[in-house]
């Protein structure tokens, strides 16, 4: 996964992003169909009514088809994807969500000596904001580091993360955070872990930092990669702007570090 920056003097832009291709696991299933410029040429003749070898080469545009569910890559969940509710309004769904929510001042959190399964927890949270000497304030856009997507594409990547609380989840948006992420598949633990706990009886095991959203407004991102690659834990901005689909529960999401000065 590289840094997409091309040197532009003064600005560095640090790509946050998973790829987006075929897959075939779990949710994260996405199909592109592609086709060349002879393809192109193929097609367009036959839709309009034309020989293609009347096209300069015999070639036309390339393009792809893609069938993809909107959690699948880089994405930003909406309120409406843990609640049709959130204090007491319809939830806003991702083509409703607030721009400026999306573009803000960028802090990561160190979280990667958490294992796969285990829970953050509030005094996690609070020990890795005191090693990097910030104080979180409203709208920053947090990013939590676990170093899972280094294993996007490996078999065991959806359960090879930590994840976030309801009460380490409810401690960011009482620091006035809209909207947070991390380099993982979830937000939440990994689901085998989830459910194991939620067969034993803990009902609140399943889901419980997605579920917060159901009583406090607020966006998460999931997916994230490269936080390793931010050189400073804070002084950057991040933008986060998801695609504007209609009704969506989530919306994919070009994440990046966009640095100044360097």
């Amino acid at each position: 996964m590289s840094n997409s920056s091309e040197g532009r003097p003064g600005i560095r832009c640090i790509d946050l992003s998973v790829p987006l291709q075929n897959f075939s696991f779990d949710r994260d299933k996405v199909r592109i169909s592609a086709w060349n410029h002879r393809e192109g040429a193929r097609r367009i003749a036959q839709r309009i009514g034309f020989d293609p070898d009347l096209l300069p080469d015999g070639q036309a545009l390339a393009a792809e088809e893609v069938e993809i569910n909107t959690h699948s890559g880089t994405h930003l969940d909406s309120p409406y994807h843990f609640s049709p509710m959130c204090e007491g309004s319809p939830a806003r769904t991702a083509d409703e969500i607030p721009l400026d929510w999306c573009f803000s001042d960028g802090v990561v959190l160190n979280l990667t000596h958490k294992g796969a399964g285990d829970l953050i927890t509030v005094p996690d949270m609070e020990e890795a904001v005191a090693k990097i000497g910030y104080r979180i304030k409203p709208y920053d856009i947090v990013l939590i580091r676990t170093d899972a997507t280094k294993r996007y594409e490996k078999p065991d990547f959806l359960v090879s993360q930590p994840g976030m609380g309801r009460e380490s989840t409810l401690w960011l948006l009482d620091q006035g955070v809209k909207v947070a992420g991390i380099d993982a598949w979830s937000f939440d633990r990994p689901l085998p872990d989830m459910a194991k706990d939620l067969k034993a009886g803990n009902q609140a095991a399943y889901c419980p930092a997605h579920f917060v959203g159901k009583e406090r407004e607020y966006c998460h991102v999931e997916k994230l990669a490269n936080l390793d690659l931010i050189p400073e834990p804070f002084g950057f901005k991040v933008s986060i702007f998801p695609i504007r689909i209609t009704r969506g529960s989530a919306g994919w999401v070009r994440a990046v570090a966009i640095l100044e000065g360097e």
